[in-house]
């Protein structure tokens, strides 16, 4: 459910770009983003970096989009919100909070978030999205500067990319307890 509500924005606005202006499908991205945000509020969560990141960036583009350049492409447009989420996701990491450990901190129990592992985990997690938002932004660039591909090209990339980061985010978890224990929280962190 969590990874549900953390790609509506995304694939609300990928689907709508296809069936309506750009302004409409991303006003309705930044309308969910915020409704992901009300219920995180209203079920005492925090507020994820990725979530107010993602209403800024659809926020900005849609004010461009109205207020500077109307003209701009569908394809500029995916490149720019790419790019936006992208530079949000990077930020996470250099200021040493990763977005994914905002979700993960909320599904385990206090002695588990302790762990040093836990952020080791998270850490590695994050990259594999920023990897895949990487390889999305990547396709879309491919896709606005060699104008015969078939724009399944760039959503087979987009949704391959996606696929693996959940898969990952769901298996390296697992992984590293069946690989490494868990340790008791007391137990002295590796050197």
């Amino acid at each position: 459910m969590t990874i549900f509500l953390i790609l509506a924005p995304y694939g609300v606005l990928a689907a709508l770009l296809l069936l309506t202006s750009a302004t409409v499908s991303l006003l309705c991205a930044t309308i969910i983003c915020l409704g992901v945000i009300a219920v995180d509020i209203a079920r005492g969560r925090t507020i994820k970096i990725l979530g107010i990141g993602s209403a800024v960036v659809f926020t900005a583009v849609g004010l461009y989009l109205t207020f500077v350049d109307p003209t701009l492409s569908t394809m500029a447009i995916r490149v720019t919100v790419d790019s936006g989420i992208l530079l949000v996701s990077l930020l996470s990491i250099l200021l040493r909070h990763p977005f994914t450990r905002q979700y993960a901190i909320e599904m385990v129990d206090a002695e588990t978030a302790r762990l040093p592992s836990f952020n080791h985990v998270n850490y590695l997690i994050a990259w594999a999205w920023i990897g895949a938002s990487l390889l999305m932004l990547l396709g879309n660039v491919t896709l606005l500067y060699v104008p015969g591909l078939p724009l399944w090209t760039g959503l087979l990339v987009a949704f391959a990319a996606r696929n693996s980061a959940v898969y990952f985010t769901r298996w390296y978890p697992d992984y590293r307890r069946a690989k490494y224990g868990t340790p008791p929280a007391n137990a002295l962190p590796s050197p």
